[in-house]
């Protein structure tokens, strides 16, 4: 476990999966990352990668070959190396090896960078291809999931998520057990905050496609205490809570990459939102979280 502390805030990033599993504020020691409770949710903010979200039937062709792989990929479930530990800042690193070859055949290095900035933690995303021949196709993004609410004298519906800038956006539909509906996007009323309740999240994940830098935040009319999630260039955000079992808690996740849609071909190449990495080239994206 790597902790980071500066005036504002601890934060403890695990090995096992580079995984945010506390932050707190030091002067009111709230906890803002949920705890992981394994009756409704075993984790707290898991890292996707090298998909994001789920395969149609886990599977995948690359080349003529088939391979399975489950959703959201294998990162959040492997072992990172500590590559740097300052007080304030921690990069782990992922680099493929011959148990992730099986599944997923390319050449990779992945870092994920963990740095504190006043009251913020930037989250980055740094991809590798140390290929020399080979190009590297891959999704990535984030999961965190947020405790709500974040005081004792509140509930999960005092919350509300407030949208910047205040703008309607394309809203993608997502099929339980069969993908994302792409061609029947609708825009969403983002202009406005949307009131938090359990029933929100009955049809899974709501993902919102985005075009340029977007805010999420959650507050409440009766704390001052809230969190939001910014990110300035990911194609998409999930926003989700379980649901019928619910949990007091919602993430807010940035994808470079989504599910297959429902009529995917299964060809990686094809996939919806991939990313492609010609032979030493690199990728770094990031997204940056502010408590209040």
């Amino acid at each position: 476990m790597v902790t980071l502390h500066n005036d504002f805030l601890t934060v403890t990033v695990a090995e096992h999966g580079a995984e945010i599993t506390s932050i707190q504020d030091n002067h009111t020691q709230t906890e803002y990352i949920w705890q992981a409770d394994p009756a409704v949710w075993k984790r707290h903010a898991p890292v996707l990668f090298p998909i994001v979200g789920a395969l149609k039937d886990d599977t995948y062709t690359y080349n003529g070959k088939r391979y399975h792989m489950t959703q959201h990929g294998f990162a959040r479930d492997r072992d990172f190396t500590v590559a740097i530990a300052t007080a304030t800042v921690a990069t782990l690193v992922l680099t493929d090896d011959e148990s992730s070859r099986a599944i997923f055949p390319f050449a990779f290095r992945f870092e994920v960078i963990v740095a504190l900035e006043n009251n913020s933690v930037k989250v980055t995303y740094h991809v590798t291809n140390p290929d020399e021949e080979e190009a590297l196709l891959f999704s990535v993004g984030g999961h965190p999931g947020f405790n709500i609410p974040l005081t004792a004298d509140t509930t999960f519906t005092d919350y509300y998520m407030a949208f910047s800038p205040r703008k309607s956006r394309v809203q993608i539909p997502l099929k339980a057990g069969a993908g994302i509906d792409y061609k029947n996007r609708t825009l969403a009323a983002t202009d406005t905050n949307l009131q938090l309740s359990h029933d929100y999240f009955k049809n899974d994940a709501v993902i919102f496609e985005l075009n340029g830098k977007s805010t999420f935040a959650i507050r409440s009319d009766k704390t001052k205490r809230g969190v939001e999630l910014s990110v300035a260039d990911a194609p998409f955000v999930g926003v989700w809570s379980p649901y019928p079992t619910t949990g007091e808690f919602v993430c807010i996740e940035p994808w470079w990459g989504i599910a297959d849609t429902i009529d995917a071909t299964g060809r990686l190449e094809d996939k919806l939102g991939i990313n492609t990495l010609a032979p030493g080239e690199d990728f770094a994206h990031s997204y940056t979280i502010t408590i209040h």
